[in-house]
């Protein structure tokens, strides 16, 4: 299993840029634009992500809107395979299956397509669709895990949980039921 040497995760951390009292005072934003428009850490990022999940035996990769579309159709593009949004609800056109969780103050929303990995989640060959999550940050890891519930509800498996970052403090990976790999922890 592929991880990070030193030089390249330098590479990836310093091309993240802070951004102070962002979106409120107290919290320090981390900025993934600089990370998208710099071709050295984006490569560095994207190639070990090939490596890491070239031999997963992958069906496909959902991204989570909208930062996860990026990583996700670039890393779907590298291995060969589908790409499968989840989205906010109410932002896809055909017949969706939703997951509420929770925020600080109520609930959201995440959907995708009921078919967004085959009849009933399945290959042609009647074995589960293997698909592969990925977002650009977990936090408190709501999103996420409501997005993992529901690649499984629709017959598929998450096979594991991508993130680029993870603010491990604030232990979002607790929960979930899958494997979680964040490239870089803050």
């Amino acid at each position: 299993m592929s991880t990070l040497s030193e030089h390249e995760r330098e590479i990836i951390l310093s091309s993240i840029r802070d951004i102070p009292d962002f979106p409120k005072p107290g919290i320090l934003f981390k900025d993934i634009t600089t990370l998208l428009n710099n071709p050295k850490a984006f490569k560095t990022l994207m190639d070990h992500l090939h490596t890491r999940y070239g031999n997963y035996e992958l069906d496909y990769i959902a991204g989570i809107d909208a930062r996860g579309f990026v990583f996700g159709a670039t890393l779907a593009d590298r291995l060969g395979l589908g790409f499968v949004p989840v989205r906010k609800k109410g932002k896809l056109p055909y017949t969706t299956v939703a997951q509420k969780y929770s925020l600080e103050y109520g609930y959201d929303e995440v959907e995708i397509h009921i078919d967004a990995f085959g009849h009933e989640g399945k290959r042609e060959d009647g074995k589960r669709s293997r698909v592969l999550l990925i977002d650009d940050l977990i936090a408190t890891g709501g999103t996420a895990q409501a997005a993992a519930e529901l690649i499984n509800r629709v017959g598929a498996e998450c096979v594991e949980c991508c993130f680029v970052m993870e603010l491990g403090f604030l232990n979002g990976r607790e929960k979930f039921s899958q494997n979680v790999y964040s490239v870089i922890e803050i």
